[in-house]
C-alpha cells in the first residue's frame, strides 16, 4: 500500500499542474490527466495523433462522483453495474463538470467505476474525474500490457506510474454499453 500511496501522491502533483499520465487501469494501460483541464486533454490527443471528434472516457470512483458528472442516471445503469463481472464502461447523456473536449458529438460521455486500487485512491485525491484512453498511437492496437507500450506513449507523458510494469498477463478492455435517457440500451463491445 506504501508503493500506491507514493505513486498516488507523483501522479496527483503531475495532473494538478496540467500533466498527462500513463498508469494502470482495472482493465489495460492508459493515458490520463485531470477531465476538468481542456490543455491538458488535449496534449493526450495530441501524443495519441488522435482526432478530437472520438471521445475518450472517464474514471470515477463511487456513486458520488457520477452523480456529479451525469444530470440523469438511467435505473438500467445501476443493475448493469451491480451485476456485471467485469469491468464495464457506461456511456450516458448529457455530463457536467467536465471538459468539453471529452463529451462526444451526441453530447454522450463514457464512464467507468473502478475498482484498482491506485486509481481509486488518486480520483479520491483529486475529487474530480481522471481521463482514460488507452496508451496507444490512434490506429493502432491497444497494448496488452506494460511492455507493448509504444516509446513514443512512453517518452510522451510527463509521468509513468511505477506499478505493475512487470505483469505479463494480457489485459483486456473494458464491456462498453451505451444507456440512452429514453432507456435504449445499445452494447457497444462485449
Amino acid at each position: 500500500m506504501e508503493d500506491i500511496q507514493k505513486e498516488v501522491h507523483n501522479a496527483f502533483e503531475v495532473i494538478k499542474n496540467g500533466g498527462i499520465i500513463l498508469y494502470p487501469t482495472d482493465t489495460i494501460w492508459g493515458i490520463g490527466c485531470d477531465a476538468t483541464n481542456s490543455e491538458a486533454i488535449k496534449k493526450i490527443y495530441a501524443l495519441k495523433q488522435r482526432a478530437e471528434s472520438k471521445s475518450m472516457i472517464v474514471l470515477v470512483n463511487g456513486d458520488r462522483l457520477l452523480h456529479r458528472v451525469f444530470h440523469n442516471i438511467p435505473e438500467v445503469a445501476w443493475e448493469i453495474l451491480e451485476f456485471s463481472d467485469k469491468p464495464t464502461t457506461l456511456i450516458l447523456d448529457n455530463p457536467k463538470i467536465v471538459a468539453p473536449e471529452i463529451i462526444s458529438a451526441d453530447q454522450s460521455l463514457g464512464v467507468r467505476l473502478v475498482k484498482d486500487a491506485f486509481c481509486y485512491n488518486l480520483i479520491e485525491r483529486m475529487k474530480v474525474p481522471l481521463v482514460s484512453t488507452s496508451a496507444n498511437l490512434s490506429g493502432f492496437p491497444s497494448p496488452q500490457n506494460f511492455m507493448d507500450i509504444d516509446l513514443r506513449i512512453l517518452e510522451g507523458v510527463d509521468y509513468v506510474v511505477n506499478l505493475k510494469q512487470q505483469e505479463t498477463k494480457p489485459n483486456k478492455p473494458s464491456t462498453i454499453i451505451k444507456l440512452k435517457e429514453n432507456a435504449q440500451v445499445t452494447i457497444i463491445r462485449k
